[in-house]
């Protein structure tokens, strides 16, 4: 099952919790084992798993990239002034890999999804969700 999500951001930079809405695919797939793919079509976003619970850490995260990859310096820069949008989203990556345990997320109480904005704002950044079943001798399909 592949499903397409759209988001809306609202800064240049910023991680928007999606767990819930990756949750209720997995619900509405019935799916109770198997692995869901979670992939941020875009060369400047990424998707990653880290805590909710204070937001402290998004917000360290962000800090932590703008000082590794700061803006305004990077040869990509010249063509549309994002390069450091691009290294960031690199480094995260473009997706994540969460098992289904019963038919729910088999993440810790700790861990959330989240979409990594880093080149908005954007009215729309799509989000593939692909379920895949495990079959009954636990093997995926």
């Amino acid at each position: 099952m592949r499903r397409l999500m759209r988001i809306e951001t609202h800064h240049r930079e910023e991680l928007i919790d999606i767990t819930d809405m990756v949750a209720d695919l997995v619900c509405d797939s019935g799916v109770r084992d198997g692995l869901v793919h979670v992939y941020a079509q875009g060369a400047t976003a990424a998707i990653m798993i880290q805590e909710n619970w204070d937001e402290s850490v998004q917000s360290d995260v962000i800090a932590l990239l703008r000082k590794l990859i700061p803006r305004g310096v990077w040869l990509h820069d010249a063509q549309d002034g994002n390069g450091d949008a691009h290294l960031k989203a690199g480094i995260v990556g473009p997706s994540e890999t969460v098992p289904i345990l019963q038919g729910r997320l088999g993440l810790s109480r700790w861990q959330n999804i989240f979409f990594c904005e880093f080149d908005g704002p954007r009215r729309e950044r799509p989000i593939v969700v692909t379920i895949i079943p495990a079959r009954h001798d636990g093997a995926l399909r």
